[in-house]
């Protein structure tokens, strides 16, 4: 499937293209919110195996709703190696069906789907739905080691 291109605002200070990234593989994962549990162990996962990813030719980004302000504060405060995108009006995450209905204590709301999407020469060669933070970079990496 082609992975669906999008233009977003990075910590690196730049406007990032999809379509315009080198890299042999690109990782995107979409994740609820900044300074949160469960994506905070998500995040500082993927920075802790980064270099490995990196041997292997892969570009990471992390996507999500909040603001590139938030994002910023967030990055520094993980030291992160990597850019998080800032996806305010949540075009890239319902390209990528990764804004949908959540359940959580009975109640029913529009939220971000924690997914993960590997992509290589513009297309979707691996995704992960309703992803578990804790282990799920390690087991990104596993697939890309057998790719």
């Amino acid at each position: 499937m082609e992975a669906p291109n999008f233009k977003l605002s990075s910590t690196s200070g730049k406007t990032v293209e999809l379509r315009k990234v080198k890299s042999k593989f690109i990782i995107i994962y979409f994740y609820p919110k900044d300074n949160t549990s469960g994506c905070t162990i998500e995040t500082n996962d993927f920075n802790k195996l980064l270099s490995k990813f990196e041997k292997l030719g892969c570009t990471i980004f992390g996507i999500s709703k909040d603001s590139l302000k938030s994002h910023e504060k967030w990055s520094k405060k993980l030291n992160l190696k990597f850019d998080l995108l800032a996806d305010e009006d949540k075009n890239s995450l319902k390209a990528y069906k990764a804004w949908g209905k959540k359940k959580f204590m009975g109640r029913e709301f529009m939220g971000t789907v924690r997914s993960t999407f590997i992509i290589k020469k513009n297309k979707i060669i691996k995704e992960w739905r309703n992803v578990r933070a804790a282990g799920h970079a390690a087991e990104v990496l596993d697939f890309i080691k057998n790719c």
